[in-house]
């Protein structure tokens, strides 16, 4: 049983900014060694640039942008959500595909913040909510975890994996 994990924590250099955001855990170490990790970043994946704009997610949340009720902008007034749906189509696909169940995605991304997001002032504050990529995997029965719930994600992967 493998995890999604999104590749920036997995020092993958793909973040807005050209950076990574890695984890340093032996949890996380242990399962890429044992070749259970999915690496996957899903605004690379839908198209956008490294390095490229900030994000975020305008008058609403992940599940307002699935649902067509919101978009997702950079700091500059241009509309990304088409490469935020695109890339949250292909992680959900690629779930399906090697029957990943379990996902630990980087916490207020636009993409893949799993309990808070930015409020879509580019003021960096935080508010509750999900994002896209997040709101789609677990609208299909994903379970959505952030970096600081990695020891939750691998007891989930775990409990999953005793279950088949």
């Amino acid at each position: 049983m493998k995890i999604l994990v999104s590749a920036c924590l997995l020092g993958n250099p793909v973040r807005y900014d050209g950076r990574s955001k890695p984890i340093d855990h032996a949890l996380l170490d242990d399962l890429v060694a044992r070749d259970r990790v999915m690496a996957f970043c899903p605004e690379v994946a839908g198209g956008l640039p490294i390095p490229r704009n900030p994000a975020e997610i305008i008058s609403g949340s992940g599940e307002d942008v699935l649902a067509g009720k919101a978009g997702v902008q950079t700091e500059n007034g241009e509309d990304v959500t088409g490469f935020f749906l695109d890339g949250a189509r292909q992680a959900l696909e690629l779930c399906r595909r090697h029957g990943i169940r379990v996902a630990l995605l980087t916490e207020s991304s636009p993409s893949c913040g799993s309990s808070q997001i930015y409020d879509g002032g580019f003021s960096r504050t935080a508010r509750p909510g999900a994002g896209v990529t997040a709101a789609l995997l677990r609208q299909n029965g994903i379970e959505v975890f952030n970096q600081h719930q990695l020891a939750a994600a691998v007891h989930a992967l775990d409990c999953d994996a005793d279950n088949d």
